[in-house]
């Protein structure tokens, strides 16, 4: 009987999503990153259009489609966070690197030579095999264990941590070293992605009950007024600084540097307050390291050797040399 108990209490905190509900999931965290990618670009483009005709980005119509663009790749992730665990939809971004480099070679006239182009690969390959190994329960599911979460000692540390670290970018070093250092701005987007992740799968377990009319409504409707004003805030600095990265720095470099920082900052956030890695098995966990640092090395690939005048038809010359 005790066995028994035991395994239905662990079934109900980590029951896991219908078949259904987990390839829409990963549908819609496809599509999200997909539209994601191209939001950089969009923007870049409508700010080099505004500089040269002297008026601010904010009358022209390319960066209000990036802007658009945002905002519906971030409803996307919203719908995708309720349906699949954090640890999966995250990294699923690095899809948007490569669609977002391949892009900008045609909009921005970015380069992407043959090691571009495999890095492309290697980013999609990775987050097939994020997919694969991927964990397939979730470990909270209903907004009473969401609060007991929020409220964990070791969550509220975190979150101090990240409040300090936020106020110190944004008043004292951005001012000063923001222009000239992509790292300034990036550590404040990503540092925010510590609220807006866990705020956004916040918010679609406290609908539930909220929907459901369970007895608890009214607390989850606080919750999740709470969350909304989290987010809410977190999305508007994080838009604030991204144009401004945007306005100083390559829009490819700042692209692919901001997913690794932002996903690895995301994933530590939610291994605190969801606890997600606590139904992933150690093969599962080296699939998913590696499938991790596939999709890093390929997204180096993309960045570090743009600069280089590297093409396919020169090594087949240097072959024909050799021989």
């Amino acid at each position: 009987m005790g066995t028994a108990a035991a395994a239905a209490a662990a079934g109900e905190g980590a029951r896991s999503p219908s078949p259904a509900a987990v390839s829409l999931g990963l549908g819609v965290a496809v599509v999200s990153s997909l539209v994601n990618g191209s939001t950089f670009v969009l923007q870049k483009k409508g700010i080099v259009r505004a500089k040269r005709r002297g008026t601010s980005y904010l009358t022209d119509v390319v960066w209000w489609a990036g802007t658009i663009a945002m905002a519906v790749g971030q409803i996307g992730n919203f719908l995708a966070y309720t349906a699949v665990p954090t640890v999966l939809v995250t990294p699923l971004g690095a899809l948007g690197v490569p669609f977002g480099s391949i892009l900008a070679s045609y909009l921005l006239k970015e380069k992407l030579n043959i090691l571009g182009k495999l890095g492309c690969l290697l980013s999609c390959a990775g987050s097939v095999v994020l997919i694969i190994h991927s964990p397939k329960s979730e470990s909270v599911t209903t907004q009473a264990e969401l609060e007991e979460k929020l409220t964990n000692p070791v969550f509220v540390g975190y979150l101090c941590i990240v409040l300090l670290m936020l106020l110190l970018l944004i008043f004292w070093i951005a001012p000063a070293h923001g222009p000239t250092n992509i790292m300034v701005y990036i550590s404040i987007c990503s540092l925010l992605g510590s609220f807006t992740v866990p705020s956004t799968k916040g918010i679609g377990l406290a609908a539930q009950d909220i929907l459901h009319n369970n007895p608890s409504s009214q607390r989850a409707l606080c919750l999740c007024l709470v969350l909304l004003a989290v987010l809410g805030c977190s999305i508007i600095v994080q838009f604030r600084y991204i144009n401004k990265a945007l306005e100083c720095f390559d829009s490819s470099v700042f692209g692919a540097i901001y997913y690794v920082v932002f996903t690895t900052l995301v994933l530590l956030a939610s291994a605190i307050l969801f606890r997600e890695w606590s139904n992933v098995g150690l093969v599962d966990f080296l699939g998913m390291a590696c499938g991790f640092t596939t999709v890093s090395v390929g997204i180096v690939l993309i960045q570090v050797f743009k600069e280089f005048n590297f093409h396919l038809g020169e090594i087949n010359k240097s072959n024909v040399k050799t021989d």
